[in-house]
């Protein structure tokens, strides 16, 4: 992501996320519920192209925030405005999203740059010698990516895919263009707030799956729907959480060496997260593809994308155990190739996949569980098994 290490006043792992940066994090998250949107309104292959563009994009600058609070607490004025200011820039992306490859490109186009020139001006402005050398060399990277979005943004067409798929090439390469080891990690801090964007997506899902139900009376397939979609929720929430955001902050402050701690956490809340956030998006549309049709077949697309995101969600969140040396990969693995089994079941009634994915979630839920208690009666070999960040 776009790093910049080194917390000011640091005090290791007692540092927790800012009320700002969670309000920072539920405008971002408005940009996940306008791509949700902009597929349920225009649900093909084109458009999930767009969406996988547009979210990696986006989540590439929302990373780049999230190491910077890690690195830069909000705690004053001209800090808490700039903040607000890239704010502004995130709503303006989240607005254009929807016709972001229409007339809106050089909306998104705008936003991103502002976001992107508040990131390096703040990093330079206030954060001293050493985070002022790292940016040095990370600032004009940042900005070429910024202005190719922009240059995307104000040219309509293929050239659109092109330098917007280029920026989005380039900013996942930049990480290793410049040396970790000048970034510093704060583990709890950056554990929590990477957690409390996915538990707020999570939550902005069943919000937009319930804004389908605008208008139609309450039967028992809208019922059903809700409640499913609700359970399901519930699920990637036991996925991510039940355990694991301990675990894995254990993990992270264990590694001593900064640059491999700084290198685990971009491969683990930065790439591997990116599936996950893209999973969220795609079942929310998918789900919400089925409201009003609960009893009726669902076409192959709805149903496709359905399955897809859970098991993209339970993929990314697999990869991301697996970068930690963490358990539990294996499990979510097996669950999501099963929940993509299930697209056929959609195919003779909607309802029938929507109670499928869930059990199969419950059913590797369970057998995770009975697995970590039969472990905790045996002698412990190692406390996470594999080594972090290998």
């Amino acid at each position: 992501m776009s790093e910049s290490g080194g917390v000011e006043g640091e005090a290791g792992s007692s540092i927790r996320v800012s009320t700002l940066e969670l309000f920072f994090d539920l405008v971002f998250v408005f940009t996940a519920t306008q791509l949700t949107r902009s597929l349920v309104h225009h649900l093909d292959g084109l458009a999930v192209v767009r969406v996988t563009l547009m979210l990696g994009i986006i989540w590439w600058m929302y990373g780049g925030y999230a190491w910077l609070t890690n690195a830069l607490a909000p705690d004053s004025s001209v800090r808490r405005t700039l903040l607000l200011t890239g704010m502004g820039g995130f709503l303006v992306i989240a607005l254009a999203v929807p016709e972001a490859f229409g007339d809106s490109g050089w909306a998104f186009g705008v936003g991103y740059l502002v976001v992107n020139l508040v990131h390096t001006g703040l990093m330079l402005w206030s954060g001293g010698e050493g985070i002022g050398r790292a940016m040095r060399g990370l600032g004009p990277l940042n900005l070429a990516s910024a202005l190719l979005v922009l240059a995307g943004g104000l040219i309509p067409g293929w050239p659109r895919y092109a330098l917007w798929g280029a920026a989005l090439a380039l900013q996942i390469a930049t990480p290793y263009l410049h040396r970790m080891e000048a970034h510093t990690i704060v583990a709890g801090h950056f554990v929590e707030r990477h957690g409390l964007v996915v538990i707020v997506a999570i939550g902005e899902s069943i919000v937009a799956i319930g804004m389908g139900f605008e208008g139609m009376a309450v039967d028992l397939g809208v019922i059903m729907i809700a409640l499913l979609g609700l359970t399901i929720a519930y699920y990637l929430w036991w996925a991510y959480f039940s355990l694991n955001d301990a675990r894995s902050e254990h993990a992270l402050e264990a590694i001593a060496d900064p640059g491999r701690r700084a290198v685990t956490a971009l491969r683990g809340w930065g790439y591997a997260h990116y599936p996950l956030l893209l999973g969220i998006i795609l079942l929310s549309a998918g789900i919400k593809k089925t409201v009003g049709h609960a009893f009726d077949p669902l076409g192959w697309g709805p149903a496709t994308v359905l399955a897809a995101g859970a098991a993209l969600f339970l993929l990314g969140h697999a990869w991301f155990l697996r970068i930690l040396g963490l358990d539990g990969a294996l499990h979510r693995t097996l669950a999501a190739l099963a929940i993509l089994a299930t697209i056929p079941l959609a195919h003779v009634v909607a309802v029938g996949q929507l109670v499928a994915i869930p059990l199969i979630m419950a059913g590797a839920a369970i057998a995770e569980d009975l697995r970590r208690m039969r472990r905790s009666t045996t002698p412990a070999i190692g406390t996470f098994g594999r080594t972090p960040g290998h």
